[in-house]
């Protein structure tokens, strides 16, 4: 009787079965992976639309409110003598000529030069300043007394003037000067100077030459006025203006008018939000052979419903509004072939300067009920809520669809280490047997082995 013989293990099955065996039946698993991969992209590109969509929104920030549309920017025809800040919501458009007679200007005053300005001491004593407080006095000690220290001491008071120490060329032996001035312009901010006492200085200090504060002069569309400052802010409805060198007998025109080239960036910002969207929609709807429309948003009706109602927005008139403008193509605002918005900017300019106020009352409307801001407003509203809007609806949908996904996956993989086990404790029982069996042919081998050879 031949003996019996084994494989490598008792089984002669391969050592890695069992971990096949739970990899084959893992397949399901990997399925149920892919799919989530797949929901997975597909809320991403969801996100996506929704980011893009609340840039539309984003984009109508500041023509929402009823001024906003109205950008408005003040000219000068010389910014070195007159400069102009404007507040939209006050101005009026408009120009005017203005000739700065006289600036108004502060009360100052001077020392006696020193031949320089961190050495040579000023002596010990103080500064006594009239204030509205009563008298203050700003004291100098040997620890600075000099020009420089003075100044700096004379600022730390904070009494309404400003020390400083220049460099007067014209003077080679004690070119620098302590200098005093106030805060503010004007006759209303006159300065009573400091008394000076001073003792053991280096050489004597003392003020050289004052100058009293006075107003200033303006001609405003030859009107003259007297001024209290350099800053006019009733001058010009709307206007703060800048006074910066006097120019007698030299008239600047001011204008204030509406900035076409802000509120063209302002649609045009419009325009590229419109178009991030119905980009994104034509992209997602392109096909061909390794297309995966499981992973994309191609055909869905998501997508279809969001692009009708961006069209529908942008292609229905607007009724309610004043002037002859009712549709956007009016001012160079139109779909093209691909789907997307061409903006004829030059055309909306021209429209803009023509007839400010039928654009202006196109976008803005009543800012509630009509116009086309307020309409997009409401859309846009309606698509990003979080509660019943469409997006939030089908990122909600596919979430559920994930966590359901990664529930199944996790009972299945509970399932399977359970198996694993099962199959091995199997396989552990099979191994055991067979090692019996085994045993059991080498003994009878062995008996068979030493009865022949008797013989």
């Amino acid at each position: 009787m031949p003996a019996i013989t084994f494989g490598g293990m008792n089984s002669g099955l391969p050592p890695d079965l069992v971990e096949r065996l739970v990899e084959a039946e893992r397949l399901p698993v990997k399925k149920m992976a892919e799919q989530k991969g797949k929901s997975e992209e597909r809320l991403k590109l969801v996100s996506d639309l929704e980011t893009k969509i609340s840039a539309i929104r984003g984009s109508l920030g500041e023509l929402a409110s009823a001024r906003g549309f109205a950008d408005i920017k003040v000219l000068s025809g010389d910014p070195n003598i007159v400069q102009g800040i404007v507040d939209p919501a006050l101005s009026q458009p408009g120009s005017w000529n203005i000739e700065v007679v006289k600036l108004a200007e502060k009360a100052a005053a001077i020392t006696n030069g020193f031949p320089d300005k961190d050495k040579t001491e000023i002596g010990v004593g103080y500064f006594k300043f009239k204030t509205a407080d009563g008298y203050r006095e700003v004291y100098i000690n040997g620890d600075n007394n000099t020009l420089e220290g003075a100044a700096q001491a004379i600022n730390n008071a904070k009494l309404g003037v400003r020390a400083s120490v220049i460099n007067d060329r014209k003077e080679k032996d004690s070119p620098f000067k302590l200098v005093i001035a106030a805060d503010a312009v004007g006759s209303d901010n006159t300065v009573e100077y400091p008394t000076l006492y001073f003792l053991d200085g280096d050489q004597d200090i003392f003020f050289d030459s004052e100058k009293e504060a006075s107003n200033g002069i303006v001609k405003v569309d030859g009107f003259e006025f007297e001024i209290a400052d350099n800053t006019l802010k009733d001058m010009i409805p709307g206007v703060t203006l800048e006074l910066k060198q006097a120019a007698p007998g030299r008239s600047v025109n001011v204008t204030v008018k509406e900035d076409l080239e802000v509120v063209s960036g302002k649609i045009k910002s419009f325009v590229d939000a419109m178009n991030g969207v119905l980009g994104f929609i034509q992209q997602q709807n392109k096909l061909d052979k390794s297309t995966d429309t499981t992973k994309t948003l191609g055909g869905d009706g998501l997508i279809r419903s969001i692009e009708q109602r961006l069209r529908q927005m942008v292609l229905t008139p607007q009724y309610g509004v004043k002037g002859t403008i009712r549709n956007l193509n009016q001012m160079g605002i139109q779909f093209n072939r691909a789907g997307t918005l061409d903006y004829d900017e030059k055309k909306f300019n021209a429209v803009l300067a023509q007839n400010p106020e039928a654009v202006h009352s196109f976008f803005v409307g009543d800012n509630m009920n009509t116009g086309f801001v307020p309409t997009v407003r409401r859309e846009i509203g309606t698509m990003l809520n979080s509660a019943f809007g469409p997006l939030s609806n089908r990122k909600r949908g596919l979430q559920q669809k994930i966590d359901q996904i990664d529930q199944r996956i996790e009972t299945k993989e509970r399932q399977l280490v359970r198996r694993e086990e099962q199959l091995r404790n199997k396989f552990a029982k099979l191994e055991e047997t067979l090692g019996r069996i085994k045993g059991q042919g080498q003994a009878m081998a062995a008996i068979q082995s030493g009865g022949g050879g008797g013989g």
